[in-house]
């Protein structure tokens, strides 16, 4: 029993490591691919290429045919997180920055706080203290930095956040395939409603790709998708849904840290306290995890 619980713990650290690291740095792997591909297709084939791996493999590996009420839940859930969570979160990042879009995605533990009462879960002192505290971070990076986009970006990205929430949540409580067979499900689905999404906009393939950006769409199929979709999906069905989101709150930190790097960025003293503080919030957000959450 203790082996297993200490496998277990291995592997939920293993996969909010994927959540962290390797999302955190899809942001500027997006702006990179948007650069030569349209943001509706290039997440259509991202997901619909990494869905459609992803099953054949669960298949070949001896997982059954999904059941018609397995395909509607994931299907339910690739539509709002896939397609309408990132699908969004692709489309304003063509007027606004990486790190702008990470930052605004953070507000997602307060969706998934309320969404998660309204099935009956009980928010913690803790964890509410810990939200808060991430969102006071959230605030010192905004007035740090510069948003670029408008209103209705601004309100796009806070409906990816809900939408991403709302769909994480309402997952736990629906008919889903068994293990990654879920993940696969669900990208294939949300993969193919972007693509629809796409003929309906429409966006064409693009005549020339740069290497960049044929690099950032590998880059966002096997890691953003294979790996880290995957592992999210694994934290859901093993962990509270507010550390399972934790992500939000270091996916800035990620993005910040990725467009120094990689894209000549500048970070200023008040966003280095912002990183800071939302480091914070997420300490106080995973403490409340123990072995009965898990």
């Amino acid at each position: 029993m203790h082996l297993n619980m200490s496998r277990q713990s291995i592997l939920i650290v293993l996969a909010l490591f994927c959540t962290y690291f390797i999302w955190g740095s899809t942001y500027l792997a997006i702006r990179f691919g948007i650069e030569s591909f349209p943001p509706f297709l290039m997440g259509g084939v991202r997901f619909t290429v990494a869905g459609v791996v992803l099953f054949f493999v669960m298949r070949y590996l001896g997982a059954p045919m999904p059941s018609k009420q397995e395909w509607l839940g994931a299907g339910v859930v690739g539509l709002l997180l896939p397609a309408f969570g990132n699908g969004t979160v692709c489309y304003v990042q063509q007027t606004v920055s990486s790190s702008v879009a990470a930052l605004s995605i953070a507000t997602a533990p307060i969706w998934m706080a309320i969404f998660s009462s309204i099935w009956g879960h009980k928010i913690t002192a803790k964890e509410w203290l810990g939200i808060a505290i991430g969102l006071v971070g959230i605030v010192l990076l905004n007035l740090g930095g510069s948003f670029e986009g408008d209103f209705m970006s601004a309100f796009l990205l806070i409906f990816a956040a809900a939408s991403w929430s709302f769909g994480s949540v309402w997952g736990k409580h629906l008919a889903m395939p068994k293990g990654l067979m879920g993940a696969a499900c669900q990208m294939l689905v949300g993969g193919i409603a972007l693509l629809l999404v796409s003929a309906y906009a429409g966006e064409s393939w693009p005549k020339v790709v740069s290497a960049k950006s044929w690099g950032a769409l590998v880059f966002l199929i096997i890691l953003g998708s294979l790996i880290a979709y995957s592992a999210y999906q694994y934290l859901l069905k093993t962990v509270r849904p507010l550390v399972a989101s934790s992500n939000t709150f270091v996916n800035p930190i990620v993005a910040f840290g990725v467009g120094i790097w990689l894209a000549g960025e500048r970070v200023s003293a008040v966003e280095m306290i912002a990183l800071g503080v939302i480091l914070v919030g997420v300490f106080l957000v995973l403490s409340v995890t123990n072995n009965k959450d898990i």
